[in-house]
């Protein structure tokens, strides 16, 4: 288990959302307002390590023929507790993310890590992996929300940031339109990071050998 190494991938070489593109139709419906950005990321993060760690439990005994049955029933335990929770304690988050935490249960970056990695690795590696997969997911959702509500509502935390120095909002961003086009320009940006990266690391090798 190298936690930096999975760090790295969960935030940056294989994030779930701007690598994988996993989850991305949340990812554009609730990216309207930073309060709805963290409270999703967070539910991600705890849903994912929690289903990790309880899937790298028990991928011993369940077997292989209903394997994903049993992922869902996992899951859709830690996505009930979160969900009530959530109404519990932050009902206006809960109230403004509406179906999309019950959603969780078939989000497809869930499912995707138990299914990769939680089914075929230790509890630590797995519980390791789910953080670091949430943090990547969250951290996504921080950029876009910090930009469709800074620049779409002229807000930030429903604070008025721009709008007091008379800033016109681009309305366009809060719109689903608009979560489509902040997404593929943050897609577009990390490919090309990655890109331009694994170029310098080929070329260094080539010199190397030289």
């Amino acid at each position: 288990m190298n936690f930096g190494k999975q760090f790295k991938e969960g935030l940056i070489t294989n994030n779930p959302v701007t690598v994988q593109l996993l989850g991305m139709c949340s990812t554009m419906a609730i990216t309207t307002k930073m309060t709805n950005g963290i409270g999703m990321g967070v539910s991600v993060l705890i849903i994912l390590t929690l289903s990790n760690i309880i899937i790298a439990l028990l991928r011993k005994i369940i077997p292989d023929e209903v394997r994903i049955a049993c992922f869902i029933v996992v899951i859709a335990g830690f996505v009930t507790m979160v969900d009530l929770s959530l109404q519990a304690f932050f009902p206006d988050i809960a109230a403004s993310l509406g179906v999309f935490i019950p959603l969780i249960v078939v989000n497809c970056i869930i499912l995707g890590r138990a299914e990769a990695f939680a089914s075929k690795n230790s509890v630590g590696a797995s519980a390791v992996d789910g953080i670091c997969q949430g943090i990547g997911y969250t951290a996504v959702l921080i950029i876009l929300c910090f930009v469709r509500e800074l620049l779409g509502a002229g807000k930030l935390f429903d604070q008025d940031i721009l709008l007091r120095l008379g800033y016109t909002p681009a309305g366009i961003l809060t719109m689903p339109v608009g979560g489509f086009l902040c997404l593929g320009a943050l897609i577009a940006a990390m490919q090309w990071g990655l890109n331009k990266s694994k170029a310098k690391a080929e070329a260094k090798g080539k010199e190397a050998a030289e």
